[in-house]
């Protein structure tokens, strides 16, 4: 729906269904009841995420008319994608598998630009079209010593999805961006991994890339991949990582960087500065968030002012005595309209601050909740899907309305 500081939707990952038949069939039943909830009179957003197999499906002349036809006919618009998780994102295990195939990989490539011709032809008349994607793969997968070529291989491929969507744009006229999407142990772990990576990689490369093979000056090619390639900023990811979002968001605007838009998301916390036994009782507290489908990782800030990190949930609460922590932030896409959870505390302080920006000076035109967590959550924090998207739409939207 549209708000005075952008256009705000939901992410479909809420819903499974990894081919398009199934993924169709939730949107339907859901789709309409949120919109009447939350926006009864005037066209409603649907964040849109395709796995592979859904993408091939509705890439299809015939599928794609029909889809067309139904989001007409239910006053529903679709502006942005996710496009992060590849292949199934529900009832299996997922943790680091939703980072593969990875940046470095054909099959990446070929899926996003799939996507961007999807979107190219649902976009309404005047928007740009956003694609969220990973932070070109799990860091972890390739030993540090190679990870100038990871940067290098990954950048390329990026670069052929540019060109694709500089063709797009020719032949259509729609901007379409790809957003990376920072993620605690990607290899883009935060927004200053993202700056790094953009002004070492992404433009030198870009640059050199688009006037070889596109014969263009130097602030074309420059404006093509700043227009192209810009940032998903997930406020959870960036919350985990303890970033000063306006100290970033600056930095960002300054260099010229855009951002495509905003996840609004929540973490879990808690303060960690306790007795052995009141940490005992975080322990079980934070043990009821550990699940098996997803990575929950960890980022502990000490009393030095340095960070401890683990890579899910297990290992962090293994070591949860270490005397000098101070605070813990668990990557765990909380609902946003809950500000704890028992003992825990969600980082919606963070949402709050970010959105607090973008009133005073709007640095993205997209903003998407993405609360993925709700069939693994405890039993006391789950409500009637279409209920609890329909609550947290209506939580940022007064947040924004707010004078």
């Amino acid at each position: 729906m549209k708000t005075n500081y952008g256009h705000l939707t939901y992410c479909s990952n809420i819903h499974p269904g990894e081919s398009w038949e199934d993924h169709f069939e939730h949107l339907k039943k859901q789709v309409p009841a949120i919109k009447q909830q939350t926006s009864p009179n005037q066209p409603f957003a649907l964040g849109l995420r395709l796995a592979d197999a859904a993408s091939k499906t509705l890439q299809q002349e015939v599928t794609l008319r029909a889809f067309r036809e139904w989001l007409a006919d239910n006053d529903v618009y679709v502006f942005t994608m996710n496009g992060f998780p590849f292949g199934n994102f529900h009832h299996s295990t997922v943790k680091d598998k939703v980072h593969a195939p990875d940046w470095l990989s054909t099959e990446r490539t070929a899926y996003t630009i799939r996507l961007a011709q999807i979107l190219a032809q649902l976009l309404p008349e005047g928007m740009e079209g956003s694609i969220s994607t990973s932070p070109l793969t799990y860091r972890f997968w390739y030993p540090e010593v190679e990870w100038d070529a990871v940067f290098q291989q990954a950048t390329g491929n990026l670069l052929q999805v540019v060109e694709a969507l500089i063709d797009i744009r020719n032949q259509t006229g729609r901007l379409i961006h790809i957003d990376i999407e920072p993620e605690p142990d990607g290899l883009l772990d935060n927004c200053t991994d993202f700056l790094q990576w953009y002004n070492r990689y992404l433009l030198p490369m870009g640059i050199q890339h688009l006037q070889q093979q596109r014969g263009m000056q130097e602030a074309a090619a420059t404006e093509a991949i700043l227009s192209h390639i810009q940032l998903c900023y997930d406020i959870c990811h960036f919350a985990v990582g303890y970033e000063n979002h306006a100290s970033m968001i600056r930095q960002l605007q300054q260099q010229g960087i855009r951002t495509g838009k905003v996840q609004v998301s929540a973490a879990l916390k808690a303060d960690m500065r306790g007795t052995a036994a009141e940490k005992a009782a975080l322990q079980e507290a934070f043990s009821q968030f550990d699940e098996p489908v997803y990575l929950h990782q960890v980022i502990a800030a000490t009393t030095d002012g340095t960070l401890l990190r683990y890579r899910d949930m297990r290992p962090a609460l293994e070591d949860i005595q270490q005397p000098d922590v101070v605070e813990w932030r668990a990557h765990y896409h909380v609902p946003i309209f809950m500000e704890s959870y028992g003992a825990l505390a969600a980082t919606q302080a963070d949402i709050k601050t970010v959105l607090d920006i973008q009133r005073q000076h709007p640095f993205t035109p997209y903003l998407e909740v993405e609360t993925y967590t709700w069939e693994v959550l405890p039993g006391n924090a789950r409500l009637p899907v279409d209920q609890s998207i329909s609550r947290e739409l209506q939580w940022v939207k007064a947040l924004l309305d707010e004078k």
